[in-house]
């Protein structure tokens, strides 16, 4: 499957109807004003608004499509998605183009307003859906018929990974899934299962066949028996944009976990590695940098004073820099005010801890205010982190952690923050104890993670500073 080109389709059809809608409009418009301006034509030609619009209103409604995530998952589009996607994103697109510009037409009654409006929205909306529905039908139709498809691997080698693949397989209409093999979760190849896929190896080396066989979907069907066993495979899928698709038992489907995308495929538990709509992430990060940009503007005489104080109160430079382990397990450099005298850890990486007498007496207050944290603002300005998400930590700590609680890898599916839930109940942990008490509150962040959690984790920082009760 070519992605790119496929993107390139839907870019092309909405550029097309962008510039029908417009210009379709603008003739409508004119001819509000002077009823006789059909026989007019050449006039509409030479106004410049109209190929400022035919210029600008494309490049809008792009810009608008890239930040709610139109082109992502380009081949998993449903029509009847497309439809609730493209109404709503072109009610709030032509709510903007209508308000924010002006044009330089009589406006004669309120009634065409709400005329301009509604023939705006209907004109953008049905070209944008009538070209996108073509192309994903197109789409649906080669899918379905197995002209393209997701490589997929099975995880299990026994009746459930035999039912699974064999319910697939025999469906009316594909789900596109195209086998490549399956995994055991106990090193056995020795199984029926093996008679209809190539066995691939054991669960722990996921990681490697997802990229060695560019894998897209992975199916976890294990047995009733292996289920403790779901925390670790889903562990081995932490970095990997797979999509996680587990077979469900009674409880899961009285428990309403179980989405059916289509009535003739198979029942299974979705696991996007979205975390967040894409919309929110856009949002998310627009946020994080208007934010940065307003700390360093309002807090610069704050970053001076607590320059000139450290340096004054102690020997040492006023920033203290270190390696932390960010998104997808990649390191970067954190930044800090110093809080503890120089020197202060030599050898093995020591964790702070009440009445440690490493910490400078003006660090122990810069803790309690969190102001030490505030040059990590420069961090979420480059991107390395944001205001919210799961605190990063040092890999020799990272590596302490995992011996008790494996899963603490998944919290690098997403950004590190300066804040987070487990910061908020626990602020700096003294030990690898803590740090794992911690982890769970983080976790419970990432499965929640939203636009209103961030907020809440916010206001609830802010009360801790101004009580000065950060630990």
């Amino acid at each position: 499957m070519n992605k790119n080109l496929q993107v390139s389709k839907y870019v092309i059809s909405d550029i097309i109807s962008a510039i029908i809608a417009w210009g379709l409009f603008f003739i409508y418009r004119k001819n509000q004003v002077n009823q006789n301006f059909y026989s007019e034509i050449v006039r509409i030609l030479e106004d410049s608004n109209l190929y400022k619009g035919l210029i600008f209103i494309p490049i809008f409604w792009l810009t608008l499509y890239l930040m709610v995530g139109t082109y992502r998952k380009i081949y998993r589009k449903s029509r009847l998605q497309e439809l609730e996607q493209t109404f709503i994103i072109s009610l709030i697109g032509v709510l903007v183009i209508f308000f924010a510009l002006i044009l330089d037409d009589v406006i004669i009654t309120y009634k065409n307003y709400y005329q301009s409006f509604l023939v705006l929205f209907f004109l953008h909306f049905f070209f944008t859906y009538l070209f996108r529905v073509i192309l994903t039908s197109r789409t649906a139709y080669k899918i379905h018929h197995k002209l393209i498809g997701f490589n997929t691997v099975v995880v299990g080698s026994h009746e459930n990974a035999i039912k699974i693949y064999q319910d697939i397989e025999n469906q009316v209409e594909s789900s596109g899934n195209k086998f490549v093999g399956f995994v055991s979760v106990n090193g056995s190849q020795d199984s029926e299962i093996e008679s209809m896929l190539p066995y691939l190896g054991n669960y722990k080396s996921l990681r490697n066949i997802i990229f060695e066989q560019n894998i897209e979907e992975v199916i976890i069907a294990i047995e009733e028996s292996e289920h403790k066993l779901i925390g670790s495979i889903i562990t081995a899928l932490e970095d990997s944009e797979v999509v996680i698709k587990i077979i469900p038992d009674l409880q899961d489907i009285l428990l309403g976990s179980v989405r059916m995308s289509s009535i003739f495929h198979a029942p299974l538990i979705l696991i996007s590695p979205d975390l967040m709509p894409t919309w929110q992430q856009s949002l998310k990060r627009i946020l994080d940098i208007f934010s940065s940009l307003f700390v360093f503007t309002l807090l610069s005489p704050v970053y001076l004073i607590t320059g000139i104080i450290i340096k004054t109160t102690s020997k040492g430079p006023v920033f203290y820099s270190h390696e932390r382990i960010g998104l997808k397990g990649k390191p970067f450099m954190m930044h800090k005010f110093r809080s503890m005298y120089i020197n202060a850890e030599s050898g093995t990486p020591l964790l702070s801890y009440e009445d440690d007498p490493r910490i400078t007496p003006f660090g122990r207050f810069m803790r309690k205010v969190r102001l030490d944290e505030i040059p990590q603002f420069f961090n979420v300005l480059k991107g390395n982190m944001s205001l919210v998400g799961p605190r990063p930590e040092r890999q020799y700590f990272i590596n302490e952690i995992v011996k008790k609680a494996p899963h603490y890898r998944l919290l690098h599916k997403v950004k590190p923050g300066i804040t987070s839930w487990g910061q908020v109940k626990f602020g700096y942990a003294e030990n690898v104890d803590e740090m794992v008490e911690r982890l769970k509150y983080d976790l419970l962040y990432i499965e929640n993670m939203s636009l209103a959690t961030d907020l809440k984790i916010l206001l609830y920082t802010m009360i801790i500073i101004l009580q000065g009760r950060g630990k």
